[in-house]
């Protein structure tokens, strides 16, 4: 039995922890899902695909329907609320002690981040403003970091640390434009009673930040039950109470680090003296000395990092491929393909990322130098910002986000999504190649 229990953990358990582990993995995964949804959606299967999103969920109160949405609401406005918690507490952590600290150390990929979200919006307005469809200039502004640092990681140590640091900190960035535009632009009618709800729940958690509350539950209660469902009610996108919960969770522990370091120095003295056996269980004194270790070592870590640490895994390997299960499916055999370049949604998407990212990158990067504002290291060279900059095109998530937001037309839907294919599977090639050269 323990034989197989060793085999079991060496043949799959370690591999899958390794696999989880890396960087890339997640952009892998998130891959696989958008390969899985377009084979079902160009598969005899595409209308049952299509029928089990629609289904709906709910509660009835009263004999009336609450919160009662279709499955494809649900994964866009439930599960995706998980995904902008993680970035708004990935934001937050930043801004106190990452990337984004000090802002004159970040400016070059700060003004990057800026202008490649400008440009892209201005492209897609060339070709659709004035129409029906111009709403639709938010969708080519985002950055998918988790397919472009993918494809980074895929390079290995071609890619300089530098050139990594920029494009880690241009996404950031661009997370937190994205999520302004989508609270400023794509809103719908607003209920203020419910807002102000959802902003008097918020402001609890914060007071409770501030008198040193650092229980997760009763952040998740209170930025569940209250500011998500009625941020949800409101009209405002419930993505957006995901980010302002992330925003007033702890960022400090109940224990500094020295004084967890002198615990820990003291309970592992006390586990060497206690008394052992020659048994496979441990003796009481053991047992109670290892969940003194646990509470210490939760209580050293802060609320903030406690939960991105957990929720990442959960996002990564979960949230974002049934996204993509549930918003990557284009089926090209019912498309008419007449009917696709009827208006320009999808030029406007694809040029949009494809050109517009670069272009604003290394446009944003030559004028902060020519202004004294900012300097390039010697590995960031022209060549390597090029290849960001396409890297930059891969716009999946977000964008595809963005686009569930701009359209409710089923055929603007299938015309965006093939823009920000075209344009994330090309911009991943000519970003890959260009940096794969010496």
């Amino acid at each position: 039995m323990i034989h197989y229990q060793q085999k079991i953990r060496q043949q799959i358990v370690l591999p899958a922890m390794q696999f989880i582990n890396q960087e890339k993995s997640g952009g892998i995964v998130l891959g696989l899902a958008v390969v899985l949804a377009l084979v079902l959606a160009n598969s005899p299967l595409r209308f049952d695909y299509a029928h089990f999103l629609h289904h709906h969920f709910g509660f009835v109160v009263d004999g009336q329907p609450c919160l009662n949405f279709s499955l494809e609401h649900w994964i866009n406005d439930g599960l995706m609320s998980m995904f902008f918690f993680v970035v708004g507490l990935e934001l937050k952590r930043e801004f106190i002690g990452g990337e984004l600290r000090d802002l004159r150390k970040v400016t070059l990929p700060v003004a990057a981040a800026v202008l490649g979200m400008v440009f892209p919006a201005l492209i897609y307005l060339v070709f659709n403003g004035g129409t029906p469809v111009a709403h639709g200039w938010g969708i080519p502004m985002a950055t998918d970091i988790a397919f472009a640092l993918a494809v980074v990681y895929l390079l290995g140590d071609r890619v300089p640390v530098s050139a990594k640091v920029f494009l880690t900190t241009l996404a950031i960035v661009d997370d937190l434009g994205s999520v302004l535009v989508i609270a400023l632009f794509y809103t719908s009618q607003l209920s203020m009673v419910n807002l102000l709800v959802g902003l008097a729940f918020l402001l609890v958690m914060f007071v409770g930040n501030k008198m040193g509350v650092k229980s997760i539950w009763f952040y998740g209660i209170l930025g569940i039950g209250g500011v998500w469902t009625a941020f949800l009610l409101s009209g405002i996108h419930a993505t957006i109470a995901a980010v302002l919960s992330a925003m007033v969770i702890p960022a400090d522990s109940q224990i500094s680090e020295d004084s967890f370091v002198a615990r820990m120095r003291k309970l592992t003295r006390r586990f060497d003296e206690a008394e052992s056996n020659d048994v496979r269980t441990l003796e009481p004194d053991q047992v109670e000395i290892i969940a003194r270790v646990k509470t210490d070592a939760n209580q050293a870590l802060p609320p903030l990092q406690r939960l991105e640490h957990s929720l990442h895994p959960f996002v990564s390997f979960f949230v974002m491929p049934v996204f993509a299960l549930g918003n990557a499916g284009v089926s090209f055999v019912d498309m008419d393909l007449a009917q696709l370049f009827d208006n320009h949604i999808a030029v406007g998407v694809m040029l949009g990322l494809l050109a517009g990212k670069p272009l604003g990158i290394l446009s944003s990067v030559w004028l902060m130098e020519r202004l004294g504002l900012g300097r390039r290291s010697k590995q960031l060279t022209w060549r390597r910002l090029a290849g960001l900059g396409f890297l930059a095109s891969i716009g999946f998530t977000m964008s595809m986000f963005v686009t569930t937001l701009a359209f409710n037309s089923a055929e603007a839907y299938g015309q965006a999504k093939v823009g920000i294919f075209a344009a994330s599977i090309l911009g991943g090639i000519i970003g890959y190649r260009i940096l794969s050269r010496r």
